[in-house]
């Protein structure tokens, strides 16, 4: 008989079994009754908790996933393994007495869309909305509990209109220093006016144009336009920030090459905040992974800035090393330093080595050359190590503060502006990099610090650097100061004392951070709600005309460029629309009716995920960014969560510096201007690993279907053709991807969910193996069993009182309560489920029928992990309510530990007897009962004890004498 022919004989014999046709309809019926009765509507405290104490009195749990992206492919069954994991825990809290809020939105603005409309014409919207919906429909397909009056997508205009609010905000405020906060800008104003602060420049704010008021704004306003290096991706036809760019310098998406260019763009000044960023990671419930990341990401390092006079003007460094001043013998700047044009000669000054010139007839030449070369080029692979060192001098000398040395100046790859001034004074003898380029250009190099390995200080019989801070400085000192024999903490200390008095440095702390780039040259994101004036002033717009909506263009793609041609600058498909750009409007600003230019760029597709688990919890507040009561009540600061915060977050690791990052700075930004009581917006974060898949490989590299390949003898074939197998992401491209609908058609979705949170722990990333899957399919099929006669449908459960039940069941099902209660705590999924196997397994053995009070423990149990089928066979045990709002079990201590544990009694290493001890026998007891046993004593024959070394209750170990 066929496999086919066995299972249909199977269903008429056993008519009421548990199927994938039976889960299919059990698991429709309940998605429709808890959509029906808004069952995991979570309440807010302002609105409908408002007079029910016993709502108040709860404790909340707000729990969160990583913000979606939807794919017009729909999801395979790798995507959904967070948002399973957040649903489990947010039915456990449910169950244990929380109020919980769990919904999710989707990050809609993105570039996927945009480069579909380009390549076809339809509006990005278009495919956004339907890739919405089917993304929808497969996750309530898995039974996520999400309360969906709270979802929405970042490209709803009432959405993206606190978006655009948001960035108002942080354009009309600048960073207090003093009150180390952000505060409107029109306090600055008013602080520029009285007097109170001085005005840049020495100037009355009463005597300053309207454009040098705007200049001087907009060097402190948090959010602001200027020309900076910026990654041009030509083939892309837009800016992108330095995350987005791979370490060989190429586009993430598209993989197209990105120069350094300058161009005019918005920025958010996130540096401000680099010391906030830092210090309030050690209270969050993170990865210390991802907080090493941050911290390392943000770069704080103290040290000294210094001042190299060149030709009456000045060259700043920042050095963590100022001790090592003496040592300094040339200096270099990055190519795109904006002193480099002013200092560069026009020609080549006399005794100019030959090496310095890269071979060109001018320092201009030179520079021209060596800056092309350098756009070329990513950070990553400008600071590579390994690489040769290469460099052009500009023709200009610098003096040395210290001992007035004049000190050549060069431009090279190694320096960058995003890190410090953009200018090093290198000392070659302590840093390998400034040796091997003094090496190669024929530079000086001085020893200043003592070497202590034994090779002197005759820095020509070098073969690398010597950097020490252990060591002590020499040959550094003038006719004021001396180093001389200090240690480096002390000369620091001294050397920077110097500098501060002398007029020609100061002690300082510097960030690697960068200010972030924030605008992209796209059609496809949230416009900036910014006009400008004639003379090119940013104005903001007021909140009466938000949201600003995007216009309707006939071409959505910027302007796209030959990938590598660097010489070329964005054009926007905003710009294309005339009559969106050019306006005529009255901001309310007392300046009356006049003409205008929009912002042609958009926000990046970060925007609107920075602060989207604030609409989460006002989604319809069209007065207010988000109620400060239900702000407070979900998320506001608590014991053990002092920046409040989100109770749980959980998403991939990949997001570390980009989303989360920003995600901090916005909400620290909109709390110091009062708009929110949290000053983090995720308390707990909770990366989870990956559902990969193996990926099989012809002759030709290409990947072929995973399900069409065979194995045969160890060996993979696909239509006849060795393959390789190597296991690496699932996905369309790599043809192994596996859909969620494939395997809800084949088990249903309690299945699938059982089988993602039993493949592993949820922070470790696992194979795919839909063999497997049948594995949680049948422990649901026991589990059905053990409640539902097959052939009559019958409940099976016998009702008897819990001193009639068999000690053994008592001992298993408590067991089981307590463990999957602290597995789900952990979010140990896997363990969980192991456990409820066991105890489902343990029933099953017995034979008899299930007494009801252990067979409700069960379900209730099982109901977090496959809430279908529990919701089913609660309503069949009697019930008329939803298991959802359920209480947990709670485990009897009586029956919840072992009556008895087995204690290993070992005698030079050997094991010689086993004992029954109880769990609680302490080690004075075990080592007499150990001792008294007759086995024991027959091994020992008389001999003497020296030593007893007892680990109660499981082991005890005698030494003889």
């Amino acid at each position: 008989m066929s496999e086919t022919n066995t299972a249909a004989a199977s269903e008429v014999a056993a008519p009421h079994r548990y199927t994938a046709a039976l889960a299919a309809d059990i698991e429709a019926r309940w998605q429709d009754f808890w959509d029906a009765e808004g069952t995991y509507e979570a309440p807010n405290p302002s609105g409908d908790l408002a007079g029910d104490p016993d709502l108040v009195a709860k404790p909340k749990k707000f729990i969160m996933d990583m913000f979606p992206y939807p794919s017009g492919t729909g999801l395979h069954v790798g995507h959904p393994l967070g948002y399973i994991a957040t649903d489990v825990t947010a039915r456990y809290q449910r169950m244990t007495g929380h109020n919980v809020l769990h919904t999710l939105g989707f990050d809609a603005f993105g570039l996927p869309a945009e480069q579909h409309a380009v390549s076809t014409g339809e509006h990005p919207r278009i495919t956004t909305e339907a890739a919405i919906a089917n993304m929808k429909s497969q996750l309530r397909a898995l039974g996520l509990g999400h309360d969906k009056r709270r979802s929405f997508a970042t490209i709803d205009r009432d959405y993206y209109k606190w978006t655009q609010w948001i960035f108002l905000q942080i354009f009309n405020s600048w960073y207090d220093t003093e009150a180390d906060r952000a505060r409107p800008i029109a306090e600055l104003v008013a602080l520029f006016e009285s007097g109170e602060r001085a005005v840049p420049g020495g100037r009355p704010w009463s005597e300053l144009t309207h454009v040098e008021r705007a200049d001087i704004l907009s060097d402190h306003r948090l959010a602001y336009a200027s020309d900076a290096p910026v990654n041009w991706c030509p083939g892309l036809g837009t800016v992108l920030a330095n995350e987005e760019v791979t370490a060989d310098g190429r586009s993430e998406r598209g993989n197209f090459p990105v120069f350094k260019a300058k161009l005019r763009q918005w920025n958010m000044r996130i540096t401000a905040y680099a010391d906030r960023l830092l210090d309030d990671l050690d209270a969050l419930d993170w990865p210390e992974a991802i907080k090493l990341q941050q911290r390392n990401w943000i770069g704080r390092s103290e040290g000294a800035r210094v001042d190299f006079p060149v030709d009456g003007e000045q060259i700043a460094v920042f050095t963590t090393r100022p001790d090592t001043l003496f040592g300094a013998t040339y200096m270099v700047l990055a190519p795109e330093h904006p002193l480099v044009e002013k200092f560069t000669s026009a020609a080549w000054p006399e005794g100019t080595h030959d090496v310095w010139t890269g071979g060109h007839a001018t320092p201009s030449e030179a520079v021209a050359a060596y800056r092309a070369q350098a756009a070329s080029k990513s950070d990553v692979e400008r600071q590579a190590e390994a690489k040769d060192k290469t460099g052009v001098f500009i023709g200009a000398y610098a003096t040395n503060p210290v001992n007035g040395e004049q000190i050549p100046v060069f431009i090279a790859d190694y320096v960058l502006m995003g890190y410090g001034t953009g200018a090093i004074m290198a000392v070659p003898a302590g840093d390998q990099r400034d040796f091997e380029f003094a090496r190669a250009f024929e530079l000086p190099i001085r020893c200043v610090v003592g070497p202590t390995d034994g090779r002197g200080t005759d820095t020509s019989t070098w073969e690398d650097a010597f950097g020490s801070h252990d060591a002590k400085i020499v040959n550094s000192a003038n006719d004021d100061i001396s180093l001389d024999g200090l240690g480096v903490a002390e000369a620091k200390a001294r050397i920077t004392e110097w500098l501060e008095r002398e007029g020609v440095g100061h002690g300082t702390v510097n960030f690697r951070l960068r200010d972030w780039l924030f605008s992209r040259q796209r059609y496809w994101g949230e416009p900036f709600p910014i006009v400008y004036d004639e003379d090119g002033i940013a104005h903001p717009l007021p909140e009466s005309m938000l949201p600003l909506e995007l216009p309707e263009v006939e071409d959505y793609s910027p302007r796209t460029f030959d990938p590598d041609d660097a010489n070329t600058s964005p054009e926007t498909p905003l710009s294309r629309n005339e009559d969106w750009v050019d306006v005529t409007l009255d901001l309310g600003d007392g300046r009356g009716t006049r003409a205008y230019r929009r912002e042609t760029n958009t926000m990046p597709n970060w925007a609107g995920s920075c602060w989207y688990e604030l609409r989460y919890l006002d989604p319809h507040n069209s007065e207010k960014l988000v109620d400060p009561d239900i702000e407070r009540y979900w998320m506001g600061p608590r014991e053990g969560q002092p920046h409040g915060g989100v109770d749980l977050y959980v998403g991939g690791a990949e997001h570390a510096v980009l989303h989360l990052l920003y995600a901090r700075f916005w909400s620290k930004a909109l709390f110091d201007l009062g708009h929110i009581s949290s000053a983090e917006p995720f308390h707990k974060l909770f990366n989870q690993g990956m559902i990969q898949a193996y990926v099989y490989r012809d002759s030709r590299g290409i990947a072929v279907p995973a399900a069409e390949v065979e194995e045969r003898d160890g060996a993979y074939y696909h239509q006849g053709e060795k393959v390789s197998r190597l296991l690496g992401k699932m996905g369309k491209s790599l043809k192994n991807a596996v859909t969620p609908d494939e395997i809800c058609a084949e088990y249903g979705a309690d299945t699938l969910r059982l089988y993602e949170m039993a493949m592993g722990p949820l922070d470790v990333s696992r194979p795919w193996d839909t063999r497997a899957v049948v594995g949680q399919y049948r422990l649901l099929q026991r589990l059905w069993r053990n409640v539902i006669d097959e052939t009559t449908g019958d409940v099976t459960v016998v009702d008897v009182a819990d001193a009639d039940i068999d000690t053994d069941t008592l001992r298993a099902l408590h067991k089981a309560i307590g463990g999957v209660r602290q597995d789900l705590e952990g979010l140990r999924f896997n363990t969980a489920i192991a456990k409820v196997t066991e105890l489902n397994n343990h029933l099953t053995k017995t034979g008899g029928p299930v007494p009801r009070t252990v067979a409700e423990s069960l379900v209730l149990m099982v109901a977090p992990l496959a809430p279908h089928i529990a919701e089913e066979l609660w309503r069949k045990l009697g019930h008329t309510d939803s298991v959802v709002h359920r209480d947990f079990p709670v485990a009897d201590p009586a029956y919840a530990v072992d009556e008895s544990v087995t204690c290993v009694v070992q005698i030079k290493g050997k094991v010689k007897a086993r004992l029954e001890v109880s769990p609680s026998i302490s080690d004075e007891e075990l080592e007499k009962v150990a001792l008294a046993d007759d086995k024991v004593v027959a091994a020992l024959d008389g001999a003497g004890i020296r030593k007893v070394i007892v680990r109660a209750p499981k082991l005890v170990n005698i030494v003889p004498a």
